[in-house]
C-alpha cells in the first residue's frame, strides 16, 4: 500500500459524517449527510432506509460523490473528494456485518426490513490538504 492510499484509508476507516451527492430524476445534484465507514478494501458503507429517496436515485444512476474528512471546521485537516458507484445491499450478511447499536435508535435490529446498507465503490479519490493548492489523486486499478 503506497503512502497516499494509507493516508486515504486512515480517514475512511474512521466513522465519518459525509456529504453524499446523488442525481435526481431531473438530472440535478442532491446532497445529504450520511455516516460512513470503509473496510480494508476501501468500499465505503452507510446505513439507509431501503425506501429512501437516495436509494431510488442510485437505482437510476449509481454515480455518486462523497465529501468527508472534516468534522470540526476549526481544524484544517485533510479531506477527501470521492467519486464512486453505489448500490444497495439488503443481504443478511451485509446488514448483520454493518450493524452497530447506534443503529438501534433508527431500526428495529439488523433484520428490520426497512434497513439496508449502501456500498460505495470508489474509482477516484482526491486527497485535499489545505496546505497544497492541488489535490493528490488516487484511482482504482
Amino acid at each position: 500500500m503506497d503512502d497516499l492510499t494509507r493516508r486515504i484509508a486512515a480517514i475512511l476507516r474512521q466513522p465519518q459524517l459525509a456529504g453524499l451527492a446523488t442525481i435526481t430524476e431531473d438530472g440535478k445534484p442532491w446532497v445529504r449527510y450520511v455516516m460512513t465507514v470503509a473496510s480494508r478494501d476501501m468500499v465505503i458503507r452507510c446505513a439507509t432506509f431501503v425506501e429512501a429517496r437516495k436509494v431510488r436515485q442510485i437505482e437510476r444512476n449509481p454515480e455518486v460523490h462523497l465529501t468527508c474528512g472534516v468534522s470540526d471546521p476549526r481544524e484544517m485537516v485533510p479531506y477527501l473528494q470521492i467519486q464512486g458507484r453505489a448500490r444497495l445491499d439488503t443481504s443478511r450478511e451485509a446488514r448483520h456485518g454493518f450493524w452497530t447499536e447506534m443503529l438501534a435508535k433508527i431500526f428495529d435490529g439488523p433484520d428490520d426490513p426497512k434497513y439496508g446498507v449502501l456500498e460505495i465503490t470508489p474509482y477516484r479519490i482526491e486527497y485535499c490538504d489545505v496546505a497544497s493548492p492541488e489535490p493528490q489523486v488516487w484511482t482504482a486499478e
